[in-house]
């Protein structure tokens, strides 16, 4: 009987430890992580009809808590919606939390840590906790110009960083949508939105950055930037070296040719020069390096400039990891080595290898947040600029900076030259299989000094139509920032 007893006086003791431990992950380890979750109804009912912190582009809130109803006090409102929908995200009642609203929600909403005292101080004058503002990089006309630029009813991105800090400039995409239609306290209207909405795909995500709908892209020739980096890196090749250019390369026991680029003067010479091959953009030079240094030493370089990393907490958006695939033969790495295949990347991504290009090889870490204040202003942060790895040396990135401004002076990307400034630049064409292309364009200007990298990629359009909305634009939007 006695053993009875202390058996079930032990099952007790066990289950009270089990409650006990549980409530206390739950209210100690746990909590931050629920109280972040996008879709914890309760954590978005406590605060929806607070008066939430804004977000600020150029001294302007883009996204602020304006006068309500007499059942919710205030209710969430985005200015010029379309262009920073892909940044702001959206505060909904019913469908969670995205972008910038999701990962800065304790600032926003006031319940971080670094705005303890102001809600104490708050509460003994009696007054409702307000959040605090969240300024961001983002320049207002830069983000106007690159958005306009992407015609209506196109699908592509722009991003524009300043790559010796990392601050994001701009960072656009089309189709975007209207984050007030999800942040409207019309619960039927707000349910016709949605469905609505996610009738187009990946219209609600930042395409810039995160996926999987249309932020994973072959980035196409642009990839041929981390051939040249590891042919370099490897010391089997050099800026004197020539490289085999056939017009094809044929591979055992498959009918399967690489072509060389048709639409430059790669016909013209059997062997050439890196910078003849950037120039021209052609094909079997960069192929044939990949086969000569093997597909570790291409991945290896790829993640030296961020394929397969996951930046998303520093960036502060949802990011999508870029991918060099694994396990290739010899027609795939080939594929691989010019962008295509399995290849896939960010337009983010791309932009941050060009910034390390064009900084010395030193990668910065992209930023969004120029700086967290609380209601009465008092700055609570204010990031300052970090490294984020070390892509390449600083002679190789010097070398391959050389070779990038003759391709904008003298070879195929040629409509991104700025008058009186050397602009450095590389062009990509990234076949669908379906007659169309991804079509790209990447690069930083000034040549010797840079303070803008620019990204753009327009998807889905032949040839004529992406050199019409790449390069050009570009050059547009190097314009726009350095004469600032």
């Amino acid at each position: 009987m006695n053993q009875a007893i202390r058996n079930a006086w032990i099952a007790a003791i066990a289950m009270f430890a089990l409650i006990f431990g549980a409530l206390s992950f739950v209210q100690v380890i746990g909590a931050d992580e629920l109280q972040a979750n996008a879709w914890n109804k309760r954590a978005i009912l406590q605060n929806y009809c607070n008066d939430r912190g804004a977000i600020i582009v150029g001294g302007t809130p883009v996204a602020q808590s304006v006068a309500g109803s007499e059942t919710c006090k205030f209710q969430r409102s985005y200015t010029q919606p379309e262009l920073y929908a892909g940044i702001t995200g959206y505060f909904s009642k019913n469908y969670g939390l995205t972008g910038l609203e999701r990962s800065m929600d304790g600032q926003l909403a006031g319940s971080s840590d670094q705005l303890f005292l102001d809600r104490i101080g708050q509460l003994f004058l009696g007054k409702q906790p307000k959040g605090a503002s969240v300024e961001l990089t983002i320049d207002p006309a830069i983000q106007k110009l690159a958005y306009d630029l992407i015609p209506d009813g196109q699908r592509g991105s722009i991003v524009v960083t300043n790559p010796k800090t990392g601050a994001i400039l701009a960072m656009v995409s089309k189709p975007s949508y209207d984050p007030n239609l999800i942040a409207t306290q019309d619960a039927e209207a707000e349910a016709a939105n949605f469905t609505e909405l996610n009738q187009v795909p990946g219209i609600n995500l930042n395409q810039s950055v995160s996926g999987p709908t249309g932020a994973l892209l072959a980035p196409g020739s642009v990839f041929k930037l981390v051939d040249t980096a590891a042919a370099l890196s490897s010391g089997k090749y050099n800026k004197d070296s020539q490289l085999p250019n056939p017009a094809q390369m044929a591979f055992p026991g498959i009918q399967y040719t690489l072509p060389n680029y048709a639409g430059g003067n790669c016909y013209t010479r059997d062997t050439a020069s890196f910078a003849f091959s950037l120039q021209q953009s052609c094909n079997t030079p960069f192929a044939s390096i990949a086969l000569d240094l093997g597909e570790s030493a291409i991945a290896e370089q790829a993640a030296k400039f961020g394929f397969g990393e996951e930046i998303g907490d520093q960036l502060k958006l949802d990011y999508a990891k870029s991918v060099f695939p694994t396990d290739l033969d010899q027609a795939g790495l080939a594929q691989s080595a010019i962008g295509q295949r399995d290849v896939r990347a960010t337009p983010l991504q791309i932009n941050l290898m060009t910034a390390a290009i064009a900084n010395g090889g030193v990668q910065m870490q992209p930023n969004l947040i120029k700086a967290v204040r609380s209601p009465d202003l008092r700055t609570l942060s204010e990031p300052n600029p970090k490294p984020l790895r070390t892509s390449t040396t600083p002679e190789i990135a010097s070398q391959i900076t050389e070779w990038m401004t003759s391709v904008v002076s003298d070879g195929i990307a040629r409509g991104a030259a700025v008058s009186g400034v050397q602009v450095a630049g590389k062009t990509g064409t990234a076949e669908l299989g379906t007659g169309l292309n991804n079509s790209w364009f990447t690069g930083f200007a000034p040549a010797n000094d840079p303070q803008v990298a620019v990204t753009v990629v327009i998807q889905g359009v032949d040839i004529t139509t992406g050199a019409q909305l790449t390069s050009p634009n570009a050059k547009k939007i190097f314009e726009a920032v350095l004469n600032k």
